[in-house]
């Protein structure tokens, strides 16, 4: 059972979000090899589309895909490996979509390398807990995996009431739902609070939204047996209570996150996907977080709500056919926050290679190079 901790003295404020803006780097130069490197966080205002940062993101990035198409991956290679793999193309200057209400909501520079090499960093270092399906990372927007069949079910896992999606714990707790996905809620919880204890709502997918399942509809619907069930759940909070303690160490609260897991062909059960990374994931700033909950504020984030918060008030998300543009200082604050998420986790600087040559064709030409080794 979930149970509240340390209610705020004012909730009804918490309505408002601001949003919190992390301090833009200094001015760099587009030379061979850009580094892009964040400070220390405190609220700083960079509005304006023009600002240092904001110009070398998307002029790296529009460098790199001239003469490419940026909505295509790269073709595949023609190497034949005894062994077959997935190879999931993760493209990165070319501005993969942010999505988020069942659908796209923007283009965000660098999202690819950054989510690539953020999980592959989180791989590594959950071996302990979990298997995962990494073979080779022959370019940093990509990553060669052995196949598997996935669980149709996503693994949510949660240490806070929040949320604005249909699916989100706040969203449905505060419309009165006090069992949700097999997890008996109390009453008096508020938004942004911190549960007693981890849970986990998972999800499987009807038509194209997420619909949540409990254990038991999981089982019944044949979508998991009841050992796989079982193992992936232990093996989905072990893996958000190591986030959750990295997190802790680098100044952040991992809040939540989903995991997707599958199956190898030897029946073994292997993370897959992606891991805690800044687009599953939400991050709060840890050292502001309780005074700001006490007194009915916004936690300081680091995540994607604001971006779902600024087209849940300017559109209806779910319904309108044709969404608003966001504007561009919002998609460079996203992208920001990606780097500072990976390099605060990380300790390393994000780098982008500067190259006359197209990003495809460097995806392309290291790919077919990488599989041709693993005949």
């Amino acid at each position: 059972m979930a149970v509240a901790l340390n209610p705020p003295k004012n909730p009804s404020k918490s309505t408002s979000h601001p949003l919190f803006r992390l301090p833009q780097p200094p001015p760099h130069s587009l030379s061979n090899q850009t580094t892009i490197s964040p400070h220390s966080p405190p609220p700083h205002n960079h509005n304006n589309k023009n600002t240092p940062l904001c110009s070398t993101l998307f002029a790296t990035a529009h460098a790199r895909t001239k003469c490419s198409n940026p909505s295509e991956p790269p073709p595949p290679s023609t190497a034949s490996p005894k062994q077959i793999f997935t190879i999931r193309f993760l493209p990165s200057p070319p501005k993969p979509g942010e999505s988020a209400f069942d659908r796209i909501l923007a283009s965000i520079p660098f999202k690819g390398q950054v989510l690539n090499q953020t999980s592959l960093w989180w791989f590594e270092r959950t071996q302990h807990i979990t298997a995962n399906a990494v073979v080779s990372t022959p370019d940093p927007n990509v990553t060669i995996a052995k196949k598997y069949s996935v669980f149709p079910v996503e693994f949510v896992a949660r240490g806070f009431v929040i949320g604005s999606t249909d699916t989100s714990l706040w969203t449905v707790y505060n419309k009165g739902i006090r069992n949700y996905c097999g997890n008996a809620l109390p009453d008096g919880l508020v938004k942004n609070q911190k549960l007693a204890e981890n849970i986990l709502t998972p999800t499987t997918k009807a038509a194209d939204h997420d619909v949540p399942v409990t254990p038991d509809e999981i089982i019944e619907r044949g979508l998991m047996t009841r050992a796989d069930y079982e193992e992936v759940s232990k093996k989905a909070l072990s893996l958000f209570e190591y986030g959750q303690c990295v997190a802790s160490e680098h100044g952040l609260i991992l809040v939540d996150t989903k995991y997707e897991f599958g199956k190898a062909e030897d029946g073994s059960i292997m993370l897959t996907d992606e891991v805690h990374t800044p687009d599953p994931s939400r991050y709060w700033i840890a050292n502001s977080y309780l005074e700001r909950f006490q007194n009915g504020l916004e936690p300081e984030n680091v995540d994607k709500e604001f971006l779902r918060l600024w087209f849940k008030n300017h559109c209806n998300p779910y319904e309108d056919e044709v969404l608003p543009e966001a504007p561009e200082d919002l998609v460079c604050e996203l992208s920001w926050r990606y780097i500072f998420l990976y390099e605060t986790i990380t300790k390393s600087k994000f780098e982008v290679l500067q190259s006359e040559e197209p990003i495809h064709e460097q995806i392309s030409r290291n790919v077919a190079s990488t599989l041709a080794s693993l005949k």
